[in-house]
């Protein structure tokens, strides 16, 4: 008997990639690909892939690819969040269920960070709580 896992997959945005050396005081000092072995291995019932991307229209195709055939979309679309209308829109338009994911409180930071033009289209969004929100988000699509 064929046991299909759950498809969830991490997409992050812009300068995701430089965590671990890009201001260690608000994202801490493990890079994404440390923290992504320790979530495989807290989640191995989970076929759990991950995308990061600086280009917005990158991060756009790849919500199109698998926005019709994952279970689940965990969305760090950093600096994008309070500023893309067109990767909100391609939120919007897939079926996937989305959570947004931030490391770091955006509603501590800078005015502008307080608006979130993709959270609107999300099932939720876990914000503040460094790199466990990726941890949450993936309990969340196993509930």
């Amino acid at each position: 008997m064929l046991i299909n896992k759950m498809k969830i997959i991490i997409i992050n945005g812009p300068n995701l990639n430089l965590l671990g050396v890009r201001e260690p005081e608000i994202y801490g000092y493990k890079t994404f690909d440390e923290y992504f072995v320790t979530l495989q291995k807290a989640f191995p019932s989970v076929e759990l892939t991950y995308f990061q991307s600086n280009v917005e229209g990158e991060i756009i195709n790849k919500l199109h690819e698998v926005g019709f055939e994952y279970d689940g979309i965990i969305l760090n679309a950093g600096g994008y969040t309070h500023t893309s209308v067109a990767i909100a829109d391609a939120v919007a338009a897939i079926k996937s269920p989305v959570i947004e994911v931030h490391i770091s409180n955006i509603f501590a930071r800078e005015e502008f960070r307080h608006v979130s033009l993709t959270g609107k289209y999300c099932m939720g969004c876990i914000s503040g709580l460094g790199l466990t929100g990726y941890k949450l988000a993936v309990e969340k699509f196993l509930e």
